[in-house]
């Protein structure tokens, strides 16, 4: 049986035909299909078409069309405005493609199979280039500031990145300030975070691994680690975690600790989060993980245990006596704002006799005119000073600082003296926010404040007792958690005598011969044995 020959189209019927495929497109953009499995066509206008439709009423998108050498192939770069660096498109990349490539004969080179191939690899002077086959991929690499280049007749486009963002220089952090220690700071552009841990870790153990999140934001994530250091459990547990985040829109890296964290509905934070360099790099040399979120400064550093959060990057910068004494300092500062009002108001309302009597006649001198009990006089005060505190950090610096310290010493002073609230309760606040503010996590802090209300109703309600039942209903807590299946008390329980030398004291540096054995199993020596500083043997030759 013979086939039947089908008739040539007209001119009228292939114009006709060309139109119900554009009609088509533009048909599948209303009808919202999903483009993950839509193909570039080989037809430019096609190509066009849809792009057109998909970014229809948005005036940043923007389409250069020209031709390619003297046998004139159209072709189109297809760009969003502003996101990309436009001064490169016109100097270097429309040079190339226009006037270089009329010099050689594009269509006839023996070298190349295909235009694209000849472009990729003579014709564009680009550090990056790639080829995408699929609408998905081009679209995501233009919202990411990538130029596409679309040639008639191939279906293929070649994504250029060249983006351009304006971002701030890199400058001293302002939450982690220092006294000795690395003035940098990490910035809102995470090539610039991922450049400053490369310089200070120069091997090619270090590793980064990238992700997009977000549906709408398409946020680069990066996750960082010492292959050899970090344990590969903990690396599979992190990579695990970012990688089954399905959400709109990631603008924070808070947003990402929240999405990852072991234990949501604590008021204690297992995840630090840190400005410095310098305390990164230290982190992923005790094998210890990071995330990286374009968009934001702060750096996730995980596993992070209990006495991470009362420890400071100036630590490790001064002399180990003299950094303990800090931290043991922190450690009492940290039991202040938990328990200092609580203590204050168990003792005056339930066990007065525990103060001594000169003291004791001195508080109740002062308390003798105020209205309300302990607790009410202890809100007040608390309420005031974290509003005063709030109040602090919203408005602007030049003002904010001025009413944080003015306010509360007009509050303060106004309050004693309508009689609202006692001179020893203002003293006992005062030393609480002292305290609060010594923490180094402002996180950990936080989660503290939150905590030393509750402490307080205990304390109204059964004096020391309630006390008591805060404190162990606390450490039981504390003791429950779990910190990417660390333990968050390490090392206090479980014991580890080698992670003790670096925990509520700071051993000297020649001291601490190994890193903390519950996160390193493999390459734990951090240095070699036996190198405790001594005076040189011809000084005591000489002597």
């Amino acid at each position: 049986m013979s086939k039947k020959m089908k008739r040539p189209l007209t001119i009228e019927e292939k114009k006709r035909k060309d139109e119900e495929v554009l009609e088509k497109l533009e048909e599948k953009y209303i009808n919202d299909i999903d483009i993950n499995n839509l193909k570039v066509y080989s037809s430019l206008e096609k190509n066009l078409v849809y792009l057109e439709a998909l970014f229809n009423k948005a005036s940043d998108f923007n389409t250069r069309k020209f031709k390619l050498g003297d046998e004139e192939v159209k072709a189109t770069l297809v760009y969003v405005q502003g996101i990309v660096n436009k001064g490169f498109i016109n100097d270097t990349i429309l040079r190339e493609l226009m006037i270089v490539s009329r010099d050689q004969d594009i269509k006839s080179s023996k070298r190349y199979s295909n235009l694209i191939d000849l472009i990729e690899d003579t014709l564009l002077s680009m550090g990056t280039v790639e080829r995408r086959d699929r609408f998905s991929t081009i679209i995501d690499d233009m919202l990411c500031g990538h130029v596409i280049l679309l040639i008639d007749g191939y279906d293929e486009a070649i994504s250029m990145p060249i983006p351009t963002r304006e971002v701030r220089n890199v400058a001293e952090p302002e939450t982690e300030a220092v006294v000795r220690g690395p003035r940098e700071g990490f910035v809102e552009s995470i090539d610039i975070n991922l450049s400053l841990i490369r310089g200070r870790i120069k091997t090619p153990d270090l590793k980064f691994e990238s992700f997009r999140l977000g549906r709408v934001s398409k946020t680069d994530i990066t996750v960082a680690y010492i292959e050899g250091i970090a344990p590969q459990d903990l690396i599979d547990e992190v990579l695990n975690r970012v990688t089954r985040i399905d959400i709109d829109m990631v603008n924070e890296s808070g947003i990402i600790e929240q999405l990852i964290e072991d234990e949501p509905f604590s008021p204690f934070p297992q995840i630090a989060n840190t400005e410095r360099p310098d305390g990164v790099a230290s982190s992923l040399n005790e094998g210890r993980v990071a995330i990286f979120i374009d968009g934001t400064p702060f750096v996730l550093v995980m596993p992070s245990i209990f006495i991470n959060f009362l420890q400071a990057n100036e630590d490790y910068y001064q002399r180990f006596f003299f950094a303990s004494f800090m931290r043991l300092l922190r450690f009492g500062a940290f039991l202040v704002a938990l328990l200092g009002p609580s203590v204050y108001i168990a003792i005056t309302t339930f066990h007065q006799e525990m103060i001594p009597t000169k003291l004791l006649l001195s508080i109740v001198a002062s308390r003798a005119g105020v209205p309300f009990p302990a607790l009410v006089e202890a809100l007040i005060m608390e309420i005031a000073f974290e509003a005063l505190r709030e109040a602090g950090v919203r408005l602007p610096k030049t003002v904010g600082q001025a009413v944080s310290i003015v306010g509360a010493l007009v509050v303060g002073e106004a309050a004693v003296q309508a009689g609202l609230v006692s001179q020893a309760m203002v003293i006992v606040v005062a030393l609480t926010g002292i305290a609060s503010f010594m923490i180094p996590s402002y996180d950990f802090a936080l989660g503290i404040r939150l905590i030393r209300f509750g402490v307080m109703f205990l304390a109204a309600s059964w004096g020391m007792f309630g006390i008591t039942f805060a404190v162990l209903a606390l450490l039981i807590h504390l003791c429950s958690l779990r910190t990417f299946g660390i333990p968050y008390l390490t090392p206090i329980t479980p014991v580890d005598w080698e992670a003790l030398k670096d925990s509520f004291i700071k051993v000297p540096e020649w001291f601490k011969n190994n890193r903390p054995p519950y996160l390193v199993k493999n390459d734990n020596k951090r240095i070699r044995s036996n190198i405790k500083p001594s005076p040189a043997k011809g000084d005591d030759e000489n002597e």
